[in-house]
């Protein structure tokens, strides 16, 4: 049975909406072509027709998940206005943003992937990379910090490490101080 365009394209969009969940949640080699597109509801027999590879996926959900971290670092900012920088730093070094391995961080979910991908999903990643630099950036200059650029490297370093080390580690002691500790320099390097 044809679908109709309208059918075809919103199919593609719910495969890459599921697969920037799924990649988050196993890595780019660590789920097939099969499971993916069960998992959006539909048969692998359509996927070329929808994408040129796996890896066009891969860069396309890399993207989207982007796109999507992207959006909730600045409704954060948005519903917190009197301190942008605290309500980017309260969202991301939390507790519940470490336990979002579908939803969170797609940088700590698959930075060591995405650096063994080819070109197009570096290219996902460096856009989304300087979307959250681009955030830091303006939210440290409205605070009246200067070299917001390289303040803003530092802090997103800081932030994604942070994260990763608190995702490894059993303890969860150990994963809430690691945490802490990076809440704490994030803010001096701001206001340095």
């Amino acid at each position: 049975m044809r679908v109709s365009r309208v059918q075809a394209a919103e199919n593609r969009q719910n495969v890459i909406n599921v697969a920037s969940r799924l990649f988050r949640s196993r890595g780019f080699d660590g789920i097939g072509l099969k499971d993916l597109m069960e998992g959006a509801g539909l048969t692998q027999g359509g996927f070329y027709k929808q994408f040129a590879s796996k890896e066009d996926l891969a860069a396309q959900a890399s993207r989207r998940a982007l796109e999507s971290a992207s959006l909730r670092w600045s409704t954060a900012i948005a519903e917190h206005p009197e301190d942008p920088l605290g309500a980017v730093i309260a969202f991301y070094l939390s507790p519940e943003h470490r336990e979002e391995r579908m939803d969170g961080c797609p940088v700590v979910a698959l930075g060591s992937d995405a650096a063994r991908q080819g070109n197009e999903v570096k290219a996902s990643f460096e856009a989304g990379i300087k979307a959250y630099l681009e955030i830091l950036g303006r939210v440290i200059a409205e605070t009246g910090g200067e070299e917001s650029s390289g303040k803003a490297m530092a802090i997103l370093s800081t932030m994604v490490g942070a994260l990763t080390l608190s995702r490894v580690v059993n303890d969860p002691d150990l994963a809430r101080a690691i945490l802490d500790a990076a809440v704490k320099q994030v803010r001096e390097a701001a206001a340095a």
